[in-house]
């Protein structure tokens, strides 16, 4: 019984540890945040709120980074968001224009802006 004991405790630790690896951002949000302010701010505005100087000419408006359902997303569904653009609106991908790392260190930049810090 007591080895059980052990093994349960070590598994748990192993997949709480990878856990955590998991949630922590490959991104820097210093850079990100001088890449967000060239390329993201004239639209999803200074407080990541969607209401950067231009969102007011746009039909769609921009995200709201600060929004219950940004939070829920997935770091991945951001990052394909950034790199690919939606279709039929004003949001465009920035594949080709920012580096993979770049795309990184905006969500990283975003996250540590929104509240809670890091939601998956």
């Amino acid at each position: 019984m007591k080895v059980f004991s052990v093994i349960s405790a070590v598994c748990v630790i192993v997949l709480a540890s990878s856990w955590a690896i998991g949630k922590t951002s490959r991104g820097n949000p210093k850079e990100g945040q001088a890449v967000y302010t060239q390329y993201c701010l004239r639209c999803h505005g200074e407080t990541l709120d969607g209401n950067g100087p231009e969102a007011q000419y746009l039909i769609l408006r921009p995200t709201n980074f600060q929004s219950q359902s940004l939070l829920a997303k997935a770091d991945w569904e951001l990052l394909i968001t950034m790199s690919n653009g939606i279709l039929f609106t004003p949001m465009h991908g920035f594949r080709g224009t920012l580096t993979d790392q770049q795309m990184l260190d905006v969500l990283s930049y975003i996250r540590s802006r929104t509240p809670f810090g890091s939601v998956d």
